[in-house]
């Protein structure tokens, strides 16, 4: 038995997955892994290129950007390279392929989309070169969208190949957004007949900055105990729902994000809440979710809560 998604507008048949593309080696990355997802669960494959014409306006003027040859050219220049990237996919996709260009900004468009799609994609830099600039769209993406965003991480040692094997990891911290991360990670794992490791990490506070042994500070072994029982019974439900898929518990005393990181060296795939504990509506990417779409090893999904 399965989790229900019948109210879910993410989960209806004609939800596409949606990655965005810009000509960077990164872009490239993300379209190979989006095309693989959509093969594998027979969805439509949406290919998207922001020009980002609105802020340019804003940028250099009437004077530079409306008139027609400027709009005209760069409208060109993004037809041909989202062209390019559906031939490069669409015979080994074996799945419906639509593309589009648009006016907007990249990120708004990405989270235009977010509202109705399976999946957004995207690559973890882009061709601007520019960390400020690759971070804004990333960060505005992962922070602000609906649904699972995911940001594809890879390995240089791989090719910068995304990795296809080892176990799904999912960060539980015990908030409502963490219920969310653990609705979609057991639906990974089990689409991906993949192991599922559910890491829980107790504290925030790094430990190693208290002088002397911290177990003679903290009741530590008796916390851990408290926390792996919480942490079993979180996970109770979803392994009734979810019997297909093998469940390891992770319980970890401090430093969730180097944690995570750990974790995610030998993972096909690390899915996180947007925000943590404590974590408010309207407050940008929790710090642990932030840092892990820009240093995880693995592809990294961001899991926003619905409304």
């Amino acid at each position: 038995m399965t989790a229900d998604y019948s109210s879910d507008r993410h989960h209806l048949a004609s939800a596409p997955i949606v990655v965005g593309v810009d000509g960077s080696a990164a872009a490239d990355s993300a379209l190979s892994w989006a095309a693989d997802v959509a093969r594998r669960r027979g969805r439509e494959l949406r290919i998207v290129h922001g020009l980002g014409l609105d802020g340019m306006r804003e940028v250099f003027g009437r004077y530079d950007v409306l008139v027609p040859p400027v709009p005209d050219t760069l409208r060109a220049e993004g037809a041909v390279l989202v062209e390019r990237a559906r031939q490069r996919v669409a015979a080994a996709a074996d799945a419906r392929v639509s593309t589009e260009v648009s006016d907007e900004n990249p990120a708004a468009l990405l989270r235009r989309y977010s509202a109705t799609a399976y999946l957004v994609v995207l690559g973890a830099s882009g061709t601007n070169g520019l960390l400020a600039h690759m971070g804004s769209i990333l960060l505005s993406v992962t922070s602000h969208a609906e649904g699972a965003v995911v940001v594809v991480r890879t390995d240089p040692e791989s090719g910068n190949r995304a990795p296809t094997e080892g176990p799904v990891i999912v960060g539980v911290d015990g908030s409502p957004v963490s219920e969310a991360a653990l609705a979609a990670a057991f639906e990974e794992a089990s689409l991906r007949g993949a192991e599922l490791v559910a890491v829980h990490v107790w504290s925030d506070v790094n430990l190693g900055q208290f002088a002397g042994d911290p177990y003679l500070l903290f009741p530590l072994n008796e916390i851990e105990t408290d926390e792996r029982a919480a942490l079993a019974e979180r996970l109770a439900g979803w392994q009734e729902k979810y019997p297909d898929v093998q469940v390891r518990r992770e319980v970890g005393l401090s430093s969730p994000t180097a944690e995570l990181q750990r974790w995610s060296k030998s993972a096909q795939l690390l899915v996180v809440g947007s925000r943590g504990r404590g974590g408010f509506r309207g407050l940008l990417l929790g710090s642990t979710s932030n840092a892990l779409v820009q240093h995880a090893h693995c592809p990294v999904m961001v899991v926003h809560p619905a409304e």
